[in-house]
């Protein structure tokens, strides 16, 4: 009989630095790094998408798209770069007519971001059907992603009937996207448990963060009921608001007698690296002074003991047993380790690491930190006046910004912004849940929805027309398809590229 298998995804250069550094690492500083994780047996990482696009262009000056060139130079071609890709809204925040999600797609997997990462933020498969469509044409591989959360709409024939909806509309694997840490291990057993039973032969992943205490617990029940990847970040990329250590899952791996693809003899070097690059962006880091240690080679007895008790805590699926498990994972093992300690009462809120990262640097600059407790207790609740929409990229913002106005303003819904309203209005998809009848009709006075599909709705582009337009300033369909997701920040990178004055 073969040995059990599983695969560790790096997301370090990714999501890790979403999570944790409000996704301003630059391209030289990945490519200090990104040798050491090649070379540590990585088959696929998470290195495009999600903030980092508008980021790279806002922040550090920098292409995405020869970004991604040089990270396929450097990775060659035994290994997948994995991008985020928010379906119908592309890697920026609404809806973009078909033909823009097609072009876009197109160029990036031509690119090298061979396999892509599709998700909605409302679970809406209609969202996705195009992204999908446009990978597979150029030969990427489509991974659809369900984004997970919990709420009184959020059961496991809801997630079910998104798996048979995706995989209808021809992806390719499928992934549990848990961007705010609330999988606990017992409803990881159970949602992992469902899908392996229906589909047996689809390639499954599992993502988690940190934030509340619950990710590595719940990689273990995940490894346990069949997943085939992990996605971690190194040492000090890892934990808090970012991915579990992947230091740590290959001791677990190691102890369930899990073959795994990557070797930790280079962990040192990344965690060297990784740790110098924190300490270079202090300015954005939430946690600059707590990390967590290196990792050792290998576990020492007593985390070995410790990990071997979780491991049949999580075994019985036993509830009570599980929360046992639950806190040697978190206490007794990260704990001396030297991570931050876990904040409970985002079980509650149920923000992202990216949100809270991006959310707390914004009061941050205007001088409104000392919100931050009122803003987190508001943001459940607009979420649930909204529909119980889950909160990942647009829709963490889009309510995290209608909360911190309701908090600013002292007046709830007194100011509504735009996107809040299209979203309660159904132009960026379907509501899990029905809205709170009240917000409908603060949007809505006249009783106008939208209820087609949000592609639908999206204004036609003439990307010919929109380069001449910008007088010669977009030189190839790259820069076209960039400005159109980004203007603002793309035409100023384009103008410093041109040494056009700002």
């Amino acid at each position: 009989m073969a040995r059990k298998r599983i695969n560790l995804v790096d997301c370090s250069l990714r999501d890790g630095h979403q999570s944790l550094l409000a996704t301003r690492m630059s391209t030289e500083q990945c490519l200090r790094v990104l040798p050491h994780l090649r070379d540590s047996g990585y088959t696929n990482m998470e290195l495009w998408g999600g903030a980092t696009l508008d980021s790279a262009l806002r922040f550090t000056g920098d292409n995405p798209f020869e970004r991604v060139d040089r990270f396929r130079e450097v990775l060659g071609d035994g290994v997948q770069i994995r991008s985020l890709c928010r379906g119908q809204n592309l890697f920026g925040y609404t809806p973009y007519p078909d033909a823009v999600v097609y072009e876009f797609l197109k160029e990036a997997v031509r690119s090298g971001t061979d396999r892509v990462r599709v998700f909605d933020a409302l679970n809406d498969p209609r969202n996705l059907q195009t992204a999908i469509m446009s990978a597979k044409t150029f030969n990427g591989h489509a991974e659809a992603a369900m984004s997970y959360t919990t709420s009184p709409v959020h059961d496991l024939d809801h997630f079910l009937r998104f798996a048979d909806n995706v995989i209808d509309n021809g992806a390719d694997s499928l992934a549990i996207k848990d961007m705010a840490g609330l999988l606990h291990p017992a409803d990881c057993f159970d949602l992992v448990t469902a899908i392996r039973e229906k589909y047996p032969d689809i390639e499954l992943t599992l993502h988690s963060h940190c934030t509340n205490g619950l990710a590595t617990t719940s990689y273990i029940a995940g490894m346990l009921a069949g997943v085939d990847n992990i996605d971690t970040c190194h040492g000090p990329m890892s934990g808090v608001t970012a991915q579990p250590s992947a230091e740590l899952m290959q001791f677990v791996a190691e102890i369930l007698g899990f073959e795994t693809n990557i070797d930790l003899s280079l962990a040192p070097r990344i965690d060297e690296e990784l740790r110098r690059i924190r300490t270079e962006l202090v300015d954005v880091d939430r946690h600059p002074d707590a990390f967590g240690d290196p990792w050792p080679a290998k576990p020492t007895e007593f985390m070995r003991h410790l990990i071997e008790e979780a491991i049949a805590l999580v075994e019985s699926r036993d509830p009570e047993k599980i929360e046992r498990a639950v806190e040697i994972m978190e206490d007794q093992v990260l704990g001396p380790q030297g991570y931050p300690p876990v904040d409970r009462a985002q079980l509650d809120a149920q923000v992202p690491g990216g949100m809270i990262s991006n959310l707390h640097n914004q009061m941050k600059e205007q001088g409104k930190l000392d919100q931050m407790p009122k803003i987190l207790e508001e943001i459940p609740r607009v979420r649930a006046e909204s529909g119980y929409v889950p909160l990942v990229t647009p829709t963490s913002q889009i309510v995290g910004t209608q909360a911190a106005m309701n908090v600013l303003t002292g007046e709830r819904y007194g100011m509504i912004t735009n996107e809040f309203r299209n979203m309660v209005l159904g132009k960026y998809g379907r509501l899990p849940g029905p809205p709170d009848p009240e917000v409908v009709s603060r949007c809505s006075p006249d009783g106008t929805m939208f209820t087609k599909r949000p592609g639908d709705y999206a204004q036609e582009v003439d990307m010919t027309a929109v380069a001449e337009e910008m007088g010669g300033l977009l030189k190839s369909r790259r820069d076209t398809l960039l400005y159109l997701l980004f203007p603002g920040p793309t035409k100023v990178f384009l103008q410093k590229r041109e040494g056009v004055a700002v």
